[in-house]
């Protein structure tokens, strides 16, 4: 048993370790939205993309340390998390406390980096509306002021002016 759990802990310990990159290029990636920089934007998602599936592994592996704890305590499997088997070993001092330490820091971890990932949507869908109204100001721009134009289907005809810019006529 004693193993499973050392297992489980080296485990969330690779797991929290892989979170906490991934946090760090989340931290990037705020710089890179704010500063525009689309290539840095490319290259985190790709370099997160690799983290994430490294994260994945360890995920997988975490799985299979509970299922393995819950056939040697026959628990069902389905129902136990971490934090239940952190509660069946408060009488073993060393595991429970190693073992919580380690959840508690990947629970704060991912808090953080859900946050993180939190301001980055917003700041994207901000700097989304922003070329949207940019694209809209720009295309209203070319087109003639609506008076009444009216064509044979008794619908507005809208028409662009052929000036797209200012006239420097003096």
């Amino acid at each position: 048993m004693a193993s499973l759990i050392d297992c489980l802990i080296e485990d969330l310990t690779n797991e929290n370790d892989g979170y906490e990159k991934l946090l760090s290029l989340s931290n990037e990636k705020t710089s890179a939205i704010v500063s525009g920089n689309i290539e840095k934007l490319q290259e985190i998602f790709t370099r997160e993309q690799k983290l994430i599936e490294e994260v994945d592994v360890y995920e997988k592996k975490r799985q299979e340390d509970v299922k393995d704890i819950c056939n040697v305590l026959r628990l069902p499997y389905e129902e136990i998390k971490v934090e239940h088997i952190v509660q069946i070993l408060e009488k073993k001092a060393k595991e429970h406390d190693a073992l919580q330490n380690i959840y508690l820091k990947l629970k704060r971890t991912l808090s953080q980096l859900t946050a993180a990932n939190e301001n980055n949507k917003l700041l994207l869908k901000e700097s989304m509306d922003m070329i949207q109204f940019e694209l809209d100001l720009a295309r209203n721009s070319v087109l003639k002021p609506q008076t009444g134009n009216y064509g044979r289907t008794a619908y507005e005809e809208q028409e662009i002016t052929g000036a797209t810019g200012f006239d420097a006529k003096q």
